[in-house]
């Protein structure tokens, strides 16, 4: 099995960094402004990418590996389910659950990687990062290592924001819970549960019926400006709920308690799956909703606008189509891809806002499993950066 092309870390001198703040400047800003969601810049992290001398992965991983072999030496770094934006050309991203469920992945160890992208030679570097831990036991229920260092096993990882003293609040889907992490990622307090949601992870260990699907858990979360409120977005119906209809939970990080606000996202097909939610201000979010395709059975991957103020009162979050993924203007055909760029992954999990008027997005590429891009090879972790015809009016306090 190959390792990876570029198996950089926190350390390896400011040279790396320098090259990759340097090929940031592909999205800063000296486009013209363009009628039609444009891309403008394009980078991969190999799929096998690994982080040297960890732990091994993968015992128990089975299924289509896509020439590689199982177990791993050492822990693979992907399945982007979140991002946040440290303003210095790196960028803190979150890998999720592991190999797909809680029973193969208690090998996989939780981590928030330290990326920098640089779209002047269409890569990415790996430039540090923390593993997820509760050393102080504040998971008041047993662990999968007695080092108390978090697995996939333990939680399922798929969403987070930073808040300004650099902690990191994380949602989860096994519970589903919010996580409160320093910035050396070491749980602050005990899992924060979500009222009248249970997932059949914490069924299966509570006894209390669960009342929502498998890894429909917080999916999305969202800083207001200044970070008061953290807004959870589920990714699957709760029972007795509107098929297709998704909450979206607002949470007091002062109080440490929801607020009791709650506001509803409408699918445009039942069988779609959010992957992504930001704010864009203190009333609209950047959501990604895609279908379960990949490769030529990829059709519906796209980022909408939405807006809690409900003009229609139709007591739905107002929606407006921002960007089809599957439909970008290539006009400079870069990453070597035609004038029409699509994003054709299965699971298509982070967005950020850089500016204004330039938005990346990631995919999660479910290593080793998923083959989106070319039939029969692991997805790479792409990259992509995409300048919109209008700007999104953004709260400055959410680009800083």
């Amino acid at each position: 099995m190959g390792k990876i092309a570029n198996r950089t870390l926190a350390g390896a001198g400011a040279l790396v960094l320098a090259v990759a703040l340097a090929g940031t400047a592909s999205y800063a800003g000296g486009h013209p402004k363009v009628t039609t969601p444009t891309l403008t810049g394009w980078a991969a992290l190999p799929a096998g990418t690994f982080v040297p001398g960890s732990e091994p992965s993968g015992a128990l991983v089975t299924g289509d590996l896509h020439g590689f072999t199982a177990p791993f030496a050492d822990q693979p770094v992907q399945g982007f389910s979140g991002i946040v934006d440290n303003h210095d050309g790196t960028f803190d991203v979150l890998s999720d659950n592991g190999y797909g469920n809680q029973a193969n992945s208690a090998d996989f160890l939780l981590r928030v990687h330290r990326l920098a992208p640089a779209f002047a030679t269409n890569t990415v570097d790996v430039v540090g990062g923390v593993n997820l831990t509760d050393p102080n036991g504040k998971v008041p229920w047993p662990l999968t290592r007695a080092d108390r260092v978090l697995t996939g096993a333990d939680f399922d990882v798929e969403s987070i924001v930073k808040a300004a003293d650099g902690t990191f609040w994380i949602g989860d889907e096994f519970g589903p819970y919010l996580l409160h992490f320093d910035r050396g990622g070491r749980l602050l307090t005990a899992p924060i549960p979500l009222d009248g949601v249970v997932a059949p992870e914490t069924a299966a260990r509570t006894g209390v019926p669960a009342t929502t699907g498998s890894s429909k858990g917080f999916e999305g979360l969202a800083s207001s400006p200044g970070g008061r409120y953290v807004y959870g977005l589920l990714e699957g119906t709760v029972t007795g709920d509107t098929p297709g209809q998704l909450r979206l939970n607002e949470f007091d990080t002062r109080a440490q308690r929801y607020t009791g606000k709650r506001y509803r996202y409408r699918l445009e097909s039942a069988t779609n799956a959010i992957g992504d939610a930001i704010a864009v201000d203190r009333d609209r979010f950047l959501i990604i909703e895609r279908d379960g395709g990949q490769g030529a059975t990829a059709v519906f991957k796209r980022l909408y606008l939405a807006d809690k103020r409900d003009r229609d009162r139709d007591g739905l979050l107002d929606k407006t189509l921002l960007v089809d993924l599957m439909n970008i203007a290539n006009p400079k055909r870069l990453g070597g891809f035609g004038t029409t760029f699509t994003f054709p992954f299965q699971t298509i999990e982070d967005v950020v806002i850089l500016d204004d008027t330039h938005l990346a997005v990631l995919n999660d590429n479910n290593f080793p499993f998923s083959s989106g891009r070319t039939a029969g090879r692991a997805d790479d972790n792409e990259w992509i950066t995409i300048q919109l015809p209008q700007p999104l009016h953004t709260d400055r306090r959410l680009l800083r």
